[in-house]
């Protein structure tokens, strides 16, 4: 269950946009010729997206939540800039996107464990594939989930100077993973924002199997941003696929 409208607020201050993302994306973005043409699935409320804009890219973002595509709509100012949002599940992008047009496709904040069916995230590599330009890169950033284990696990706390965000993977009974947040608001309430919402906690050696299976040829893993190692120990991995 989503109450996603309890961290609608919170959402910039949450998930920030740090220097070395900027740096990040715009390294990547060299090897494309202007205006290179970028895809975010799970764009929640649509920072980072004006940000490239703003840089003269041409973004598409997805986001299944009406909340928060509502907050990133309400970002446009220039009509001019190359930007356009849809409400969209990750499920449904090949029937309504251009195939082979996105220079470089991301999901960020591991925005990618909510597709919660194995059979269904390999379908999510190969709809990326078929979406994606020649010799174009796929992002993924996401906690390194190879690290939990069964039963109750609590991720690290996201906190801002007004609110704090609260994460717990666990599994059910059945075997699926589900993720429980909360946020704390300045004034110390409590209120939900997911509740055993089912998950697929994709692993990085996942990540290379299916990103191969689905025809990519490359993939590098990272710990960081400024493309540190990832040795499999790390907290986060950024898995670049092309």
């Amino acid at each position: 269950m989503e109450m996603i409208q309890n961290i609608v607020e919170y959402y910039d201050e949450l998930y920030p946009i740090t220097e070395s993302q900027k740096k990040f994306f715009n390294t990547l973005s060299t090897n494309y010729q202007d205006p290179v043409k970028f895809l975010r699935v799970g764009c929640g409320a649509g920072l980072f997206e004006h940000l490239l804009a703003r840089e003269g890219k041409d973004v598409t973002g997805i986001e299944h939540s009406p909340e928060l595509l509502r907050s990133a709509n309400l970002r446009r100012r220039n009509q001019l800039m190359a930007i356009r949002f849809f409400q969209m599940s990750i499920l449904d992008m090949t029937r309504f996107l251009g195939k082979g047009f996105y220079n470089v496709i991301y999901s960020l904040d591991s925005r990618v464990i909510f597709i919660h069916d194995k059979t269904l995230m390999r379908k999510f590599f190969f709809d990326c594939k078929q979406l994606i330009s020649e010799n174009g890169t796929l992002i993924l950033s996401l906690y390194n989930f190879s690290l939990f284990s069964k039963g109750i696990n609590e991720l690290p706390v996201r906190e801002s100077l007004r609110t704090k965000l609260f994460s717990y993977l666990s599994t059910k009974t059945d075997g699926q993973w589900v993720l429980d947040q909360e946020v704390e608001t300045g004034n110390g309430k409590i209120l939900p924002v997911l509740q055993k919402e089912e998950i697929y906690p994709l692993t990085p050696d996942e990540i290379s199997l299916f990103a191969k299976e689905a025809g990519f040829t490359q993939v590098a893993l990272y710990s960081d941003y400024d493309f540190s190692p990832f040795t499999g120990k790390e907290e986060k991995v950024i898995a670049v696929i092309r």
